[in-house]
């Protein structure tokens, strides 16, 4: 009897126990964010106190005075180093597309600072400081006699000097190693305010990113107009100035959310732990892996052994590189745990599954970006052939057609935030209506209408210069109005909302946890490689069509070529870019965290 008793005080006690762990859990559960993130301090996020809306606002306002300082100095550039350093035509070509060139790449160095070491808060603070000095040295380099050439004399122009260039491209290049460090975080940045294991808060995650793609379009919208009026009519030292004031904008709206972010801690280096997974897996190259993957080693935690980062589940592809999670007899001898050059984990391995899945998507995304390019060449120079002219004394700049693309992807935003997804969600079931590659798919093939819109624009006009004998006449444009451009411009700005921010979406949901900036920074790498792709594309065409001596599809006088059927070219292109994208999409295989 006093055993039982007893066995029945300690059983009650037990049971007690639990159950007032249970609710502990259930009452921290409840309290603190669920993905691991902190706050300032580096204690645990309390949900009610930090990220969600009431974090984005100071992010959203720094993205975007940061775009319109960076199109400030973007859109007008060639004009300045033509009409101001005296550079020639070619020159000054080669300056911008070296100089955008650059700033898709140096995103590469501030992804992998960012997830390995500084985390994306100080990353975005560090670079954004440089990001200022350099657009403070640009703005004096327009403002300081002593740091600009004379103006021209009739058509005598004096060529900046070696100190003067020094000055000038070091701002320039200043600005391009800022961006690398806020481009691939940011965005990343912003979403983190966003529970991924809350379901609420998960379905807010979308509209951040359809918001996020808002505000980079409104500082364009302001750049694109009433900057680049300043910067022709007001002058070059205002025209920098108040892009740099903006930028300063930025930086204080960015420090002043501070209290309100939740922050995820970096993982250490994602190029070094990819490169262990590939020597582990060559060191055990002769070993066969287990048909039960649960002999390979993983970590029996939530958390992964990545700082940061949660577990990430089992998939049967590349099983190649699933032997270098195979424990093998001299791991255990050895104590080759605690080498990850030797042995990793499944999440380590699934970290390099994932980017070599992620690759294919990725890479038609590079189509996407050259069509995308012709809005600031082709649309532009078709442009240049029609009529400009509103009434009988303005004339529009054919560049200026672009506010029709930076108007439209605003439009679309709101469109498909507050009307498609709610009605698609309701067929789907899916918070997000369409997933992120259905998405990418509808924008690739919204993104062949423009080229198919701007050839027949093109036949049309072809059709009227010969019509009314203006072939051979480059100085008298066609009768035809330019506003018979802004179908293919607002077809393109529907894309963008599709495909770009589809893709900002999928380098966010389906990276590792711990490398979500380096994916970010190989997402905005397609778009340089889409210039560059562009650029080879007019190349392979001028030289395929002058062959002979025939003047080719895109000769100075662009009434006696056929742009039409380089545009056919394109639509061509991005339709198999399509056809591509649909196999690796149905193919793909979605990332699983435990």
């Amino acid at each position: 009897m006093g055993v039982e008793g007893e066995g029945s005080v300690e059983t009650a006690l037990l049971e007690e126990g639990n159950t007032v762990l249970l609710q502990s859990c259930k009452e921290s559960e409840e309290k603190y964010t669920g993905d691991g993130s902190v706050d300032f301090w580096g204690r645990p996020s309390v949900k009610e106190n930090t990220g969600n809306w009431r974090a984005c606002p100071f992010i959203l306002g720094n993205e975007c005075c940061e775009r319109l300082a960076f199109y400030g100095i973007n859109t007008n550039l060639v004009t300045y180093l033509t009409k101001s350093l005296h550079q020639g035509n070619a020159a000054a070509a080669k300056s911008v597309t070296t100089w955008a060139g650059t700033c898709y790449v140096t995103p590469l160095l501030g992804a992998v600072l960012a997830d390995a070491y500084w985390g994306r808060y100080w990353t975005i603070a560090a670079f954004s400081t440089i990001y200022f000095i350099g657009m403070t040295t640009l703005t004096l380099s327009a403002s300081v006699s002593l740091l600009k050439p004379l103006s021209c004399i009739g058509s005598v122009c004096v060529a900046a000097s070696i100190g003067q260039y020094a000055v000038f491209f070091l701002g320039l290049y200043l600005i391009a190693l800022g961006t690398g460090g806020i481009k691939p975080c940011v965005s990343s940045f912003g979403a983190d305010q966003f529970d991924d294991t809350n379901p609420k808060e998960k379905k807010k995650k979308c509209s951040f990113f359809n918001w996020f793609y808002f505000s980079i379009n409104v500082g364009l919208l302001v750049s694109n107009s009433v900057i680049v009026w300043v910067q022709d009519n007001v002058g070059w030292g205002w025209g920098f100035g108040i892009p740099t004031v903006f930028m300063g904008l930025a930086i204080g709206s960015f420090f002043y959310g501070t209290p309100l972010y939740r922050f995820q801690k970096p993982g250490g280096s994602p190029v070094t732990r990819m490169c262990q997974v590939v020597v582990a897996s060559l060191r055990k190259l002769r070993k066969k892996v287990p048909l039960d993957h649960s002999h390979l080693y993983e970590v029996q935690d939530r958390n992964s052994a990545i700082q940061g980062s949660r577990r990430l589940e089992y998939t049967d592809e590349f099983k190649c590189l699933d032997k270098a999670a195979i424990i093998t007899d001299d791991d255990i001898r050895e104590g080759g745990f605690s080498n990850p050059w030797r042995l990793c984990t499944v999440t380590q391995v699934e970290e390099l599954k994932i980017l070599l899945r992620m690759f294919p998507i990725w890479a038609t995304g590079v189509v996407y970006a050259a069509v995308y390019s012709q809005t600031s060449t082709m649309f532009v120079e078709q442009g240049m052939t029609l009529d400009t002219s509103i009434g009988s004394m303005f004339h529009i700049p054919p560049a200026s057609l672009s506010i029709f693309d930076v108007l439209s992807v605003m439009v679309w935003v709101l469109v498909y935030d507050r009307l498609i997804v709610p009605i698609v969600r309701k067929y789907t079931k899916r918070e997000r209506g369409f997933t992120e590659l259905q998405r990418m798919g509808i924008g690739l093939f919204i993104s062949i209408l423009p080229m198919v819109a701007a050839a027949l624009v093109e036949i049309r006009q072809l059709s009227i210069a010969k019509t009314y004998d203006l072939v051979y006449d480059e100085g008298t444009p066609i009768p035809m109005s330019i506003f018979w451009q802004i179908p293919q411009y607002f077809l393109v700005g529907a894309s963008e909302v599709f495909t770009f921010v589809g893709q900002l979406e999928f380098s966010y949901d389906q990276s590792p946890d711990a490398m979500r900036s380096l994916c970010s920074a190989l997402s905005l790498l397609t778009i340089g490689l889409g210039n560059y792709l562009s650029s080879l594309i007019v190349t392979v065409v001028m030289y395929a069509t002058t062959k002979g001596g025939n003047i080719g599809w895109i000769p100075d006088n662009l009434k006696e070529g056929h742009l039409d059927y380089y545009f056919w070219v394109l639509a061509s292109l991005s339709l198999l870019n399509l056809l591509v994208y649909v196999s690796c999409a149905h193919r793909y295989k979605y990332k699983k965290s435990s």
